[in-house]
Formats: structure tokens, C-alpha cells, sequence
């Protein structure tokens, strides 16, 4: 699958080690959005999106995060050790949503993504410069412009 379009949206706090977030697009079909760009203890590394793990309230049975220390339902006390250990030993409390199933994957896509994020960086640098937008921004009718529609052929014309 050839990914067709990177948007980067840098981050304007230069003392966080979030440094851009960013959305994949793939054969102009296929938008994974949320992608964090971090800095490492060595260098940039891509965080696929993902969301915080919940687990249910024994009392009433209402969803709460792992690091809840009460219900958000019931109001009653949550055990806030009760998360599973990844394979550091460190408490999972996000699991992603979307991901590369291989190593060669990952690397294919985090390549272009940090490419794409240099690129952004040197963009950042010019007058006049505007981010581009990502998530609540995103204008999909701005994409469905920007992107060519493959139209499936309809029923009749699959009849013919």
C-alpha cells in the first residue's frame, strides 16, 4: 500500500518532546490521522495513534481509565494499580489503534514520515509560512478536491 500524502502539524512548544503530530494518507483512499512525531533519548521516533485503555467500575459496572482513582459513574474507589505491565515491566495504559504489522513496515513509514517532517521543519523557516491542517482542521471537502475519486462502477454497468 504506497502512501499517496503526509501532512505534518509541528508543535509550537519547544520544551515538550512532542515535536509534530501527523496524517497518513494511502492511495488517496485511506486516512490514518493522530501519528505523534517524539523526540527520543537518540532521535525522532513515530508514535501510531492510539487510545487510553478502561477497564469496568466492580460496583456499577462504568468505564473508567486504568488511572482513575474513582468511578465516573458511581463516584466509588478504583484500585489504581490495577493495570497490566508491558513487556518493560512499565504499566500499559494506551494500546494502538492502528500499526505496522512488520518491522520493515514501520521503518518504510517512519522514513517518510521524519522526511516529511524535515521537510515541514525548512518549510516553517520561510516568510509567509502557514501549517497545514490535521484532525478538526481537515477539510474534507478539501481533500475530496485535492484527491482523484476512483468511481466504482455502478450496478447497471457491471450488468453491461
Amino acid at each position: 500500500m504506497n502512501i499517496s500524502e503526509i501532512r505534518v502539524k509541528l508543535v509550537d512548544d519547544g520544551d515538550d518532546k512532542l515535536l509534530a503530530f501527523c496524517t497518513l494518507t494511502f492511495e488517496h483512499e485511506f486516512v490514518v490521522r493522530d501519528l505523534k512525531i517524539i523526540q527520543g533519548p537518540n532521535s525522532p521516533f513515530v508514535a501510531m495513534p492510539s487510545r487510553k485503555l478502561t477497564d469496568r467500575c466492580p460496583a456499577c459496572g462504568g468505564k473508567n481509565h486504568l488511572r482513575a482513582r474513582c468511578c465516573n459513574d458511581c463516584g466509588g474507589p478504583l484500585d489504581t494499580m490495577r493495570a497490566g505491565k508491558d513487556e518493560r515491566g512499565r504499566a500499559k495504559l494506551h494500546t494502538d489503534i492502528a500499526h505496522p504489522i512488520h518491522a520493515d513496515a514501520r521503518h518504510r513509514i517512519q522514513g517518510r514520515i521524519l522526511a516529511a517532517y524535515a521537510q515541514e521543519l525548512e518549510r516553517s523557516k520561510l516568510p509567509g509560512y502557514t501549517p497545514p491542517k490535521l484532525g478538526a482542521d481537515y477539510d474534507d471537502e478539501d481533500e475530496a478536491a485535492r484527491a482523484p475519486l476512483r468511481q466504482r462502477p455502478t450496478e447497471r454497468e457491471m450488468e453491461a
